[in-house]
């Protein structure tokens, strides 16, 4: 039964992290000022946080829409044996694009009484115009022209639909993997078994280019396999990262070393993100005074909670 409580429970992921790096008022307005502002009866501030919280940029998007599109095509080709063709694929991405530029240019009264169910983008949000940057639609064109091509041709759908030993086991879920007594939040974009070479393969789907922040993600995934199946070996997981934009894909082997390294960080993080707590047992954050803002302010243009800091 859902419950009302006045702060939110603790958990960690990466993003969580990463955010805090980068500024620790973004960090209090995402994980903390937007907290409840959901209910009718809460503060006006709060519910301005929750549907800030809720902008997307057209990177986002897009990449969202795209993994969504996956999810399905992958559920329906296990059910049905059908793969559908790249057009009508694309054709998807480009309605579903249109559909959040039309929300966000003719919405907003929708997005202000439901910001978690209607699109608002960022560059439009805090625009001068209607109009998004040119530059923009130019990048997310081209990533819609070759995005499908590529996920139908890559090294992940070649198994699907030619190795007839896979054993389908989790696709896009929030998977929860407890370090000690804290829990730390994962959502893996595909998860299967190789029988015939006994390989559990895990799978990322990338919209964008690589980055070198992607290794830490997938020894979270690996945490997560190894407390939630009997693998005996690491040398049987397989992690895979297919570059949508560049249509090539990447396996990566980690060993014991890495995943130690990666739930040291996590401590580490834990206790950074404590010490912005005025009751760590009840997860009651500090004021807002006591987050500092980036000293970097170019970077507070993209963030989604400018006009908190910059009225």
């Amino acid at each position: 039964m859902f419950e009302i409580k006045t702060y939110p429970e603790f958990s960690w992921s990466l993003s969580r992290h990463k955010t805090l790096m980068h500024c620790a008022r973004q960090y209090a307005h995402q994980y903390y000022s937007s907290h409840n502002g959901w209910l009718r009866n809460a503060p006006e501030w709060n519910k301005q946080a929750y549907r800030l919280k809720n902008l997307t940029n057209l990177e986002m998007y897009f990449g969202s829409v795209v993994h969504d599109i996956i999810e399905q095509v992958i559920e329906d080709y296990l059910n049905t044996g059908i793969l559908p063709e790249e057009t009508g694929l694309t054709e998807n991405v480009r309605m579903l694009l249109n559909k959040g530029f039309i929300d966000s240019t003719r919405h907003y009264k929708n997005w202000i009484e439901r910001p978690k169910k209607t699109t608002m983008f960022h560059e439009l949000y805090y625009g001068q115009t209607k109009k998004l940057p040119k530059e923009k639609v130019e990048k997310i064109t081209h990533r819609l022209n070759v995005a499908m091509k590529h996920f139908l041709s890559s090294k992940t759908m070649q198994e699907l639909a030619y190795n007839e030993q896979i054993e389908f086991l989790e696709a896009e879920k929030f998977r929860i993997l407890e370090v000690g007594k804290l829990k730390v939040f994962v959502v893996l974009d595909l998860l299967y078994k190789d029988l015939e070479r006994n390989k559990w393969v895990i799978v990322d789907w990338k919209t964008g280019k690589q980055s070198e922040e992607d290794p830490y993600q997938l020894a979270l995934y690996v945490l997560y396999l190894l407390q939630s199946y009997s693998i005996p070996d690491l040398n049987n997981i397989v992690i895979r990262n297919e570059y949508l934009l560049e249509g090539n894909s990447v396996e990566h082997q980690l060993d014991q070393v890495t995943l130690e390294k990666v739930q040291e960080l996590i401590g580490t993080s834990v206790e950074w993100m404590t010490g912005y707590l005025e009751e760590p047992s009840e997860n009651k954050p500090l004021s807002i005074e006591n987050f500092p803002k980036t000293s970097d302010q170019r970077a507070c243009r993209y963030c989604n909670f400018y006009e908190l800091c910059f009225s």
